[in-house]
């Protein structure tokens, strides 16, 4: 197989891990805000319901989760699974996953500021719903961007993991290659694919963060 092919064939399975990648972050980023209100609900049984669950999804390996998701149906209901089930269990696992530190995230940003500005908005007449949105969440959103940016590039190389329920995405598409054509080659291209889209999110990310720069 020519290099062309190979990367022809790395390109397709590149907008599976892309499509993956996209999903994951539309639906983690804003389940991750809601983990933490769960987290810091006054209501303890929620609280501790929200803690241990933190703890399930960064204590035990996504590709775990990942195999849970896709075969539990099945062995714990008895559900007919089909192919098309596949994204739906890697998206299901990959949100409640990174949800689960995006809210750790938060929780770092959000403690971090001050009780007197929440003191001052409401001697300005602010209510607690406007405090957050208009005071403080601006503010939490520049702290906690970097940290956002390195969850989001370990989240381009996790796609891989994928592969672990049989799903073609590119790392998955290396490998048989790699196995057919007895070759590395596919590996270094797939390595090469992983580091670019790592540098533009790292590019994104970073222009962002200056656009938030207050003091420039």
């Amino acid at each position: 197989m020519s290099f062309d092919v190979i990367l022809r064939e790395l390109a397709l399975g590149f907008g599976q891990t892309m499509m993956i990648f996209a999903l994951t972050l539309v639906f983690s980023l804003p389940l991750g805000m809601i983990v933490y209100f769960g987290r810091a609900s006054r209501f303890k049984p929620l609280s501790v319901f929200v803690k241990f669950y933190i703890s399930i999804m960064r204590g035990t390996p996504l590709m775990l989760q990942l195999l849970i998701w896709y075969f539990g149906p099945f062995y714990l209901w008895k559900m007919n699974i089909g192919g098309g089930y596949k994204l739906v269990a890697i998206i299901l696992g990959f949100s409640f996953n990174y949800a689960a530190y995006f809210a750790e995230i938060y929780r770092s940003g959000i403690e971090s500021i001050p009780v007197g500005q929440y003191e001052a908005a409401r001697l300005l007449g602010y209510s607690g719903h406007q405090t957050f949105l208009k005071i403080i969440l601006p503010q939490v959103v520049k702290i906690v961007l970097p940290s956002v940016t390195n969850e989001i590039i370990t989240l381009v190389k996790d796609t891989s993991l994928v592969y672990s329920i049989s799903f073609i995405e590119m790392f998955a598409k290396a490998k048989q290659i790699a196995a057919a054509q007895t070759t590395v080659v596919p590996f270094f291209v797939a390595g090469a694919f992983y580091y670019v889209a790592c540098l533009v999110v790292a590019w994104v990310m970073e222009r962002i963060e200056k656009k938030l720069d207050y003091y420039r």
